[in-house]
């Protein structure tokens, strides 16, 4: 069946309208007033509690269809189920909206890799959407959503200068934690699993190409994670204030 028929295309516009229409009422919410006061923390908050509520659902939903169906950890390319093809194209909804956001909302340059991990992600969920492979591998992938919901409380606390919290110095301990479990082992299995494509020219190459460079782009996030709350000295303070994956 042609891609531009595909009976998927109406979940995924779904999803992404429903992420739109979150953003819009989270928008409505009222601000802190150290985030109100600044325009890009305005929208970096807008933009991180839309991400939080898709880390919540996706995180937990993730853990739901491993529980239901564990062969996914074992047939990571042939396991399927309803859920978690369902999971897939929810969540690829969301990298959709996002990357539109970040672009209409003239962030593109500083949030460049944000952007570049989205097409990545979302050329990986399409082959599980379109091609009904490694829906499994999917699912695992999106384990890392257990991590995103400590590492967006951060992120959110940093905005709002909250730094000196007890909620902060503990959710810190929390988020390195889950870094480690929920997105750290994860991707290691993953790796390992999809280097038997290497040489091959299959879907799996393709993927296994894009689970690299993740690989090395999740290293680089664990490394200024671990300057930034544990050698917060050595972290520039202008480099904090500009990079908004380091806040």
């Amino acid at each position: 069946m042609p891609p531009l028929l595909h009976p998927a295309l109406p979940l995924l516009l779904g999803a992404t309208l429903t992420f739109r229409a979150l953003r819009r009422a989270l928008c409505r919410l009222p601000l802190p007033a150290h985030v109100s006061a600044d325009p890009l923390r305005t929208w970096r908050w807008h933009n991180l509690l839309v991400s939080f509520a898709h880390s919540i659902v996706s995180g937990i939903w993730a853990l739901l269809c491993v529980w239901q169906t564990p062969e996914m950890l074992l047939e990571i390319e042939t396991a399927w189920s309803l859920s978690g093809y369902l999971l897939v194209c929810f969540s690829a909804g969301y990298f959709i909206h996002d990357t539109v956001d970040i672009v209409v909302s003239y962030q593109a340059r500083a949030s460049w890799e944000y952007l570049v991990h989205h097409v990545m992600a979302m050329g990986a969920f399409f082959s599980g959407i379109f091609w009904s492979s490694f829906v499994g591998g999917g699912v695992l992938t999106l384990l890392v959503e257990v991590s995103n919901i400590f590492l967006t409380i951060r992120m959110m606390m940093k905005i709002n200068n909250a730094q000196d919290h007890l909620l902060y110095r503990v959710n810190k301990y929390v988020n390195l934690v889950m870094y480690f479990l929920f997105r750290l082992a994860p991707q290691a299995y993953l790796t390992h699993f999809f280097l038997r494509y290497a040489g091959q020219r299959t879907l799996g190459t393709f993927l296994l190409g894009i689970l690299l460079m993740l690989d090395i782009m999740i290293l680089i996030y664990f490394s200024r994670l671990l300057r930034s709350d544990f050698c917060p000295e050595r972290v520039p303070s202008q480099q904090l204030k500009n990079k908004f994956l380091t806040e």
